[in-house]
């Protein structure tokens, strides 16, 4: 697990998870590894959970893999093909998990984490009790152009938080800033986020596009 600076307490388990059986996690990514044993300090199996999965890139790098095997006139592995699309972990997720609840899965591409709160916020509203959200992102390869992107992270970042409208936990809220900003895309923004949660931070803003966010944390004190 990469060290973050400003994160020194964090820490995330590096045993694989218990429920996946050996034979799929072999065929996990680096981040598909992430997502699962971060998930699962926060969920158990069989618990039924609406979800939302949002991820700027997804398994990018698999997919570069798939391509350059093409290109070798190699063969192209079923499986590799099934585990590269961007709802795979998502599925598996499912899969592992026994959750049948709905899963929803958001490319949020240059529009960083917002699009994963507010997705989160309708389900929220229409009467679900707790929503796990997941961010996850990847480096981007060389291969790919970065400029006039901001991807300047070198290692996988995952955040999984069950998000509530009410109950113990963080609280806080969520709304639209007039500040203009450019803060990168969603794992650049997602390093920022996690060392807010674990900071005295009151606020962060983050923007992309002209389109800006606040999260606040709301004090206990009265």
């Amino acid at each position: 697990m990469n060290r973050v600076d400003g994160l020194e307490s964090l820490s995330v388990a590096d045993q694989p998870v218990n429920a996946i059986p050996k034979m799929l996690q072999r065929r996990f990514s680096p981040l598909a590894k992430a997502v699962f044993e971060a998930a699962d300090l926060c969920v158990t199996i069989g618990e039924q959970i609406p979800c939302v999965f949002s991820s700027a890139n997804g398994e990018i790098a698999k997919s570069l893999a798939m391509l350059q095997t093409i290109q070798a006139q190699d063969a192209l592995s079923p499986t590799a093909f099934s585990l590269s699309v961007h709802n795979a972990i998502a599925g598996l997720f499912s899969m592992v998990y026994q959750n049948h609840r709905e899963s929803t899965v958001i490319a949020s591409g240059q529009d960083g984490i917002a699009p994963a709160f507010i997705e989160a916020l309708g389900i929220l509203q229409e009467g679900a009790a707790e929503v796990l959200l997941v961010l996850y992102d990847e480096p981007v390869a060389d291969f790919y152009p970065l400029l006039p992107f901001k991807c300047d992270v070198n290692f996988p970042c995952v955040v999984v938080l069950r998000l509530a409208l009410a109950g113990q936990g963080l609280p806080m809220q969520f709304y639209r800033s007039s500040e203009v900003r450019d803060d990168g895309e969603h794992l650049v923004q997602l390093v920022a986020f996690l060392k807010f949660l674990y900071s005295k931070q009151p606020s962060l803003c983050l923007g992309r596009q002209g389109i800006s966010w606040q999260w606040q944390k709301i004090s206990d004190k009265r």
